[in-house]
């Protein structure tokens, strides 16, 4: 491999890149931190999701999916919140929002469709565990959505570093974060957690970027374990659909802590499928 330090990126220049991305739209911004109060209400949401056009079309799309099996059509916000819940609602705002957010770069290898539907799957598995946990799900559907993200902070701010980074992990066939850290110097877990820092995102989503390759460091929050199996599971199932997809090494520690039995598994596995293609098609 030639010299690779012409692709070499600093922390202060994806920081600086991040602080240059336009903010999140107001609406956006207030709808996000109205969805980690638990007190709200199916109103007060329905009241936030009208604001927003996009996210209004594809909950009425949602609702009126075969995965609900409604019968008779659903015409209304109102109708549609009510049918489908808070929870269900409140994810398809998050992944919409964050979907919107950051548009295709001039990265020819980079498989955008690819990413958000790893993305989404990990986020619903990652639900469908904590669930099995007693955890909070809000969290985990979050942390799941946003674990990856800071390859999109590294694809959009520098498309020609990661076209190198991509060239490399299919040259060498290694995990993607090698290549990163060859060719750029620096890897999509730090991008991430400075954008989850400069967004202000809460210290268990922060923890789940952070540890999601690598949940055995200290004082991690438990959601970095479950993100970790969550993102695991979902490569094995192959969501994505992306070509040579790599398995992750997983963290025997983590698998452990989690403490699920097979039949558990069995079921969040088919749930994570059957959640998968309902939002698959109407997001994506």
């Amino acid at each position: 491999m030639n010299d690779t330090s012409e692709y070499q990126v600093h922390l202060e220049d994806v920081v600086k890149h991040i602080k240059d991305l336009p903010t999140l739209p107001a609406v956006a911004m207030e709808m996000l931190q109205d969805l980690e109060d638990e007190d709200s209400s199916l109103d007060m949401i329905t009241e936030k999701v009208a604001m927003d056009h996009s996210v209004s079309a594809k909950l009425l799309r949602l609702a009126n999916s075969s995965y609900y099996g409604n019968n008779s059509k659903v015409v209304t916000l109102q109708q549609a919140t009510a049918m489908l819940g808070v929870k269900n609602v409140k994810n398809l705002i998050r992944t919409t929002i964050l979907s919107d957010k950051f548009p295709t770069s001039k990265c020819p290898a980079f498989d955008f469709r690819a990413f958000w539907r790893h993305s989404i799957g990990t986020a619903i598995c990652a639900e469908l565990i904590s669930r099995a946990l007693h955890m909070k799900h809000d969290f985990a559907f979050t942390a799941g959505l946003l674990h990856d993200i800071g390859k999109l902070v590294l694809v959009t701010g520098y498309p020609d570093n990661y076209n190198q980074v991509l060239d490399y992990k299919a040259a060498n066939d290694c995990h993607l974060l090698e290549a990163e850290r060859r060719i750029m110097h620096i890897d999509h877990v730090v991008a991430g957690l400075a954008l989850a820092h400069q967004w202000r995102f809460s210290e268990a989503v922060c923890d789940a970027i952070r540890g999601h390759h690598d949940p055995e460091q200290e004082n991690l929050h438990a959601l970095a374990s479950v993100v970790h199996v969550a993102n695991a599971i979902v490569h094995a199932l192959d969501l994505s659909a992306e070509e040579n997809d790599m398995l992750p090494l997983l963290s025997q520690a983590a698998w452990d802590t989690l403490g699920l039995s097979e039949t558990d598994y069995i079921s969040i596995f088919r749930e994570t499928e059957m959640r998968f293609d309902a939002l698959d098609q109407i997001v994506l």
